[in-house]
């Protein structure tokens, strides 16, 4: 079940470009942190560090019919957006999560991508009704 009868608008493949913005939060946020809680900023710093190697090896790509997930250059994954039900992408003032659900699970991933074009190909490929 969907909550959407239009079809997506996408008439072309996007591959969203990578955004640094959330890792480099949590890695300068770490190195303050470190001085108080040397092991809590340590893991929060490596965390920072994990998702900055993953901004880089992850590609997400929409096409007008799914949302494709790549590793470098292979395939992962793909998501018909016939199989979506809803979407959100969490905290706007920096975007830091993004929610998807499908029929039979649900989906979190961070925003590791160029934000305002992953809301920009969401709205088109699968429209929200307010």
């Amino acid at each position: 079940m969907t909550i959407t009868s239009k079809p997506p608008q996408l008439l072309t493949t996007v591959e969203l470009s990578p955004s640094f913005n959330l890792p480099i939060i949590l890695v300068l946020g770490a190195l303050g942190l470190m001085f108080i809680q040397p092991v809590v900023g340590a893991v929060i710093a490596l965390f920072g560090l994990f998702l900055m190697i993953q901004a880089v090896l992850i590609k997400l790509k929409f096409t007008p019919v799914t949302l494709e997930v790549y590793r470098g250059d292979k395939l992962i994954r793909s998501f018909p957006y016939q199989q979506w039900q809803n979407w959100e992408i969490f905290w706007q003032p920096l975007p830091i999560l993004f929610y998807f659900k499908e029929v039979n699970s649900i989906h979190f991933l961070p925003i590791i991508f160029e934000p305002k074009t992953l809301k920009d190909c969401l709205e088109k490929c699968f429209p929200k009704n307010n």
